[in-house]
């Protein structure tokens, strides 16, 4: 409870414009809810090994998680989304969805939708603002341009 009162004031303080703030909420959850099964990785090694990392993406990608990725690209930090591509693109076929969100509910916020296949391309596009999404294999795009993971067992 006190680390939650000094997040909230810190937040309210320190910003001088104007901003919704989610106390508690992390990035994942404001890109995607509701959200039911899925892995969130991130891809910083500075506090955990790349070598764990590679193998929770891995294993989120071999139990056909939902995955989402943060702290996906920073300035010194270039090679592990590549990287963690490559890794997805040996267990999901390349057509799996994927959302890529920018600036996540902010006024800014930008969100792209592409496959797996295509990620690559824009990996330059990719910084520390940003939250990729990558399907299983029931999501889909809808003829709205949603990503959507659809809940529920066929057949039972």
């Amino acid at each position: 409870l006190y680390f939650r009162l000094c997040l909230f004031f810190f937040f309210f303080f320190s910003s001088r414009r104007r901003h919704t703030r989610y106390i508690s909420v992390t990035g994942v959850q404001t890109c995607a809810l509701p959200i039911y099964d899925f892995a969130s990785i991130s891809l910083s090694d500075l506090l955990t090994p790349w070598e764990l990392i590679t193998k929770r993406l891995e294993m989120a990608a071999k139990g056909d998680f939902v995955i989402a990725i943060y702290n996906p690209r920073s300035k010194g930090r270039t090679t592990q989304l590549s990287r963690a591509i490559e890794i997805l693109r040996e267990f999901k076929d390349d057509k799996t969805p994927v959302g890529i969100v920018r600036n996540a509910a902010r006024d800014d916020e930008t969100v792209t939708l592409t496959t797996l296949g295509e990620l690559p391309t824009l990996c330059e596009k990719v910084d520390m603002l940003t939250m990729i999404i990558i399907g299983n294999s029931s999501t889909l795009i809808t003829k709205a341009n949603k990503m959507v993971t659809p809940r529920g067992y066929r057949g039972v």
